[in-house]
């Protein structure tokens, strides 16, 4: 049995995997002190069975060092530094466990039990309040030497990086609304809220065209809250999409959306899973 755990920004999720899926999963608020965050964690692994886990392992949405199995920071949690949490696991439970990044472990989940299964390379990209991302090739996932690989929304755009104008944030800064209302206001036919979306989706083409440029995916799949406008930025997206200098890279690729649940749980039990092998 494999522990995978996303330790988010709101919510803190202890899932036990098995047979390729999530059988049974906890949850709990994020709470906003580190000593705090520790204690949740122990109760809510204290509801699985523990003795029955071959690993654990743990998305984080921040930095992280891998091989020292350390998170860095936690975005809403001020009091956490560099804290060993995968030393910390294995002590307090015996088995194996590691750190990743939450858009990499969210690749591999992809690649592992989604729709990236069988390509290489892949790309995830999240698509939320930012963007997040990690590569996979031939099962292997690529970190870098700062654990920072696949961060293509950090690459500078513009006045700032992708992620300010191919993400969620675009859309309340830009359009002073949120993701969810303006979806619901592009489902329900309103084409001021379907043209933010376009505009969106062709900022998103030009960070695209990076991705294609730095790693020449087969298959890229998309995930997080912003993948359910992807009908109104689809269109916007191929049209810069066309302008990229590799007509043969386009004709390979494929572009998917993430149809897993808990892809973070997965991704981070994968991870615990290769830790231990």
């Amino acid at each position: 049995m494999k522990i995978g755990i996303d330790l988010g920004r709101r919510t803190i999720s202890v899932g036990w995997v098995e047979d390729r899926a999530v059988r049974v999963i906890h949850d709990a608020p994020t709470p906003d002190a580190a000593d705090d965050v520790l204690a949740c964690l122990d109760d809510l692994l204290s509801r699985v069975p523990m003795g029955q886990a071959t690993s654990i392992g743990v998305a984080v949405p921040g930095p992280v060092d891998g091989e020292a199995g350390v998170v860095r920071t936690l975005p809403s949690v001020s009091s956490w530094t560099d804290v060993p949490l995968a030393d910390r696991l294995t002590v307090c439970h015996d088995v194996p466990a590691a750190v990743q990044r939450d858009a990499n472990c969210f690749a591999l989940a992809e690649a592992c039990y989604g729709s990236g299964q069988g390509v290489s390379p892949m790309v995830g990209l999240v698509l939320n309040e930012g963007i997040g991302g990690g590569v996979v090739v031939d099962g292997t996932l690529l970190t870098g030497c700062t654990f920072s690989a696949g961060a293509f929304g950090a690459a500078p755009y513009k006045d700032g990086r992708y992620e300010h104008y191919c993400a969620g944030q675009f859309i309340e800064r830009a359009y002073d609304t949120t993701v969810q209302e303006a979806l619901e206001r592009a489902e329900d036919g309103d084409e001021d809220a379907r043209a933010m979306f376009a505009t969106m989706g062709t900022h998103l083409g030009r960070a695209v065209q990076s991705v294609l440029a730095a790693v020449d995916p087969a298959c890229i799949v998309m995930g997080g809250a912003l993948r359910h406008a992807h009908p109104y930025f689809e269109d916007a997206m191929w049209d810069e999409l066309e302008a990229f200098s590799s007509p043969q890279a386009l004709e390979t690729l494929s572009v998917q959306l993430s149809q897993l649940k808990r892809p973070a749980v997965l991704g981070a039990a994968a991870l615990g899973s290769m830790e231990a092998a």
